[in-house]
Formats: structure tokens, C-alpha cells, sequence
């Protein structure tokens, strides 16, 4: 099976953003997808080039443009985001991302009435019922398909940097979950979601998906699931691995970090070196590591066995990855990552928010309702 790979300006940058619609009384969530999709539509019932449905309909998904430059994906979304609240303000309604909603249940949310949608949940039944998790998604150009496996494999090593600066969800339908990504655990249990296997090439790739398409286990390509996937119909390497956050301070940032390591590898390959992965099963204690333990996480950094602190390593990496970033516009936005180290991930926020207020889960609904509008706390 030949899968075609289309052409894509090499670091150029889309980012998809997921995010819920709550009561602004209740915080609860509201299954109001279509009636918001229906307003935004043209005059002639087109939809909405950029805002889309989801799995639930508690969900819209913003979906940029392809740019050059971090800041204009941002931007693109941000404005996205004012479209929505055109449409939710004056319906009572708010907009939240975070990797889970604090305490509202599945068997409360409806699912969207799509072919694919409906086929996921009629074969995964409880586990399928149970996604109610947003996630922030960022695709970056890849010039030379022969390339995407072996930059796919040496993203691999810095997943837990992502998942552990995005995380945000430490709540689930009421509970304190004791994980900082508790979507990171959820996510896998669907088939052909979590870590992706090591592959040695596109061919392999190929092979893969004919496996799994002649099985029946997916219709075609988009159905991987992977928290760092190929996308050939973009000409991406796309990464799913982050939860939702709930500024554009910390979409930047990670949208930043994402290009410049893409970028950074395709560089070493050009230059004749390797950016394999790690162990695969230091791979897999990485990522349950940065879920369970967040920018607290002790993770392992090379095939040695070595550990270090995951914000020590972030440090680290923003300065290897400086000169990068100066090239391609988004410096400031890289070192934004320490504002996020500084001021705490959403979970390290929502937790002491529900502290401050005698464990009360509307007052965490309300301060990710009110970042979103106003950014990062001071």
C-alpha cells in the first residue's frame, strides 16, 4: 500500500485546539456543539472553513490555517476563538481547555451524530463513552517524506517534556485522580491510540497501515490514533501527545517547542546524524511518569539510563534550541516555557485553585473559563 505524502514547506505550522463548552452558572458541560457549528455557518449552510464538531457535542475544535510562524497559528485560533464567543456569550454559555472537564460525567454527554464517530463508539462501547478529554494538536511541514519516521522516533524522547508542561487534567467526574494528565492514560485505552511503534521507515509505515486496514481495524490512515503520527494528507508530522491548555500564552509556547525540535532534528538529519529513539521501554515510563508526577516527573533522557528533573531538562533544551527558534520567529514564545514552569501547568493551578476554595470543582471550572479570557495568572 503506496501512501502518498503530500508536499509541505519544511517547519511551516498548524495547530488544532479543542475546546468545551460549560454553563457559566453551573460549570457543567453543555451539549451544544451543533446549535454554535449552525450559527457559524454561511448564509447557504456552508460550514465553517476552520471550526469544526468533535466526538461529543459538548466540543468544537478550532483548526488554523498553515503557517510560517508560531505567533500567526496563534493568532489565527485566537481570532477563531472570538467567533465562537460571538455565538456562546449570549447564549449563558463559556469556553474551557483543559485535558478533562473537573466533574462532569459521560453517561451525561452525547455523542455527534457522524458515521465515524458512531462506528468508534458502537466498537468501544464504555472506554469510547468515557473520551471526554480535549487536546491541543500541532502539525509541522516535513519537506521529505523519508524523513518522518525517523523524526517521528526521535520526538519520542521529548514527549514527556510535552505531556508534563500541557498537563491539565488531574480531575475526572469528581475525582482527584492523583495524576497531572489523567487524559494521557485515558486516551491509550482506544485501539491505535498511545505510543506509536517503532518503525525504520515510510515503507514500514505502509506496511503498517495495510496490516491494519486489511484487518479491519481502521478504514485508512487517519483512523491511527497515535500520540505522534505521520499525517500524509498534510505533509505533517502531527503531535497529539499534549492535553488542552487554556491560554494562548502556553499554546504558544508549546506550539513553539514542537517546531523547533522538528525543525532541530531535520537539521541533524541533513547533516548526516541520527535522532533515534530511546529504549522503547523507557519510552513507556516516560510518558506514565510525566501523567502521573507532571513537572514534578523524574524522567530518563537518554539510552544510558540517565534521569533528570523534567523542568531542569526544559531549561536545557531552551537553550540548545535558542538559535532555532531566533531563526524561525518564535523565540519569545520558547521561553515561555518558563513562564509555564514558573507559574505552574494547568493541573499544578486547577489543584490549588480547588484547594483555595474547600475542593469546590465549579471554582476550578471558573478560573479555566477566566484564563482563557485574560491568560496566565500574575
Amino acid at each position: 500500500m503506496g501512501i502518498e505524502f503530500a508536499r509541505s514547506k519544511r517547519s511551516t505550522i498548524g495547530i488544532e485546539w479543542e475546546l468545551a463548552l460549560v454553563d457559566r452558572e453551573s460549570g457543567d458541560l453543555v451539549c451544544l456543539a451543533e446549535e454554535v457549528l449552525t450559527a457559524l455557518a454561511a448564509p447557504d449552510g456552508t460550514p465553517h472553513p476552520h471550526i469544526t464538531g468533535e466526538l461529543l457535542l459538548n466540543t468544537v475544535e478550532l483548526v488554523s490555517g498553515v503557517h510560517h510562524t508560531v505567533a500567526g497559528a496563534v493568532t489565527d485560533v485566537a481570532v477563531q476563538v472570538d467567533e465562537v464567543r460571538a455565538i456562546t456569550d449570549p447564549r449563558g454559555v463559556e469556553l474551557i481547555s483543559s485535558g478533562s472537564h473537573p466533574f462532569s460525567q459521560w453517561f451525561d454527554q452525547k455523542v455527534t451524530d457522524e458515521a465515524r464517530y458512531q462506528r468508534l463508539i458502537d466498537r468501544t462501547q464504555w472506554w469510547g463513552r468515557n473520551m471526554m478529554i480535549w487536546g491541543i494538536h500541532v502539525h509541522v511541514g516535513i519537506e521529505d517524506k523519508a524523513k518522518v519516521i525517523p523524526i517521528l522516533n526521535g520526538l519520542l524522547g521529548y514527549l514527556p517534556h510535552l505531556q508534563a508542561l500541557s498537563a491539565s487534567s488531574p480531575f475526572w467526574a469528581g475525582v482527584n485522580t492523583g495524576y497531572a494528565s489523567n487524559r494521557a492514560l485515558m486516551f491509550q485505552q482506544l485501539p491505535t491510540a498511545g505510543l506509536p511503534w517503532i518503525l525504520q521507515d515510510w515503507e514500514a509505515w505502509e506496511r503498517y497501515v495495510a496490516d491494519m486496514t486489511a484487518t479491519g481495524v481502521i478504514e485508512d490512515a487517519t483512523e491511527v490514533r497515535w500520540d505522534i503520527r505521520p499525517s500524509p494528507r498534510w505533509g505533517t508530522i502531527e503531535v497529539r501527545a499534549c492535553d488542552g491548555v487554556s491560554t494562548t500564552e502556553e499554546l504558544g509556547a508549546i506550539a513553539a517547542f514542537i517546531q523547533c525540535l522538528v525543525d532541530w532534528m531535520s537539521g541533524r538529519l541533513d547533516a548526516g546524524e541520527t535522532v533515534g529513539p530511546m529504549q522503547p521501554w523507557f519510552v513507556r515510563e516516560n510518558k506514565w511518569r510525566a501523567a502521573r508526577y507532571g513537572l514534578d516527573a523524574e524522567i530518563i533522557t537518554d539510552a544510558a539510563g540517565a534521569e533528570s528533573l523534567v523542568t531542569d531538562d526544559v531549561r536545557r533544551l531552551i537553550g540548545i534550541l535558542s538559535p532555532v527558534a531566533e531563526r524561525l520567529g518564535c523565540l519569545d514564545e520558547l521561553q515561555s516555557l518558563n513562564r509555564i514552569i514558573t507559574a505552574g501547568a494547568s493541573y499544578q493551578r486547577q489543584l490549588r485553585v480547588a484547594e483555595a476554595h474547600g475542593g469546590s470543582l465549579p471554582a476550578v471550572v471558573k478560573s479555566l473559563t477566566r484564563e482563557l479570557r485574560t491568560g496566565l495568572p500574575a
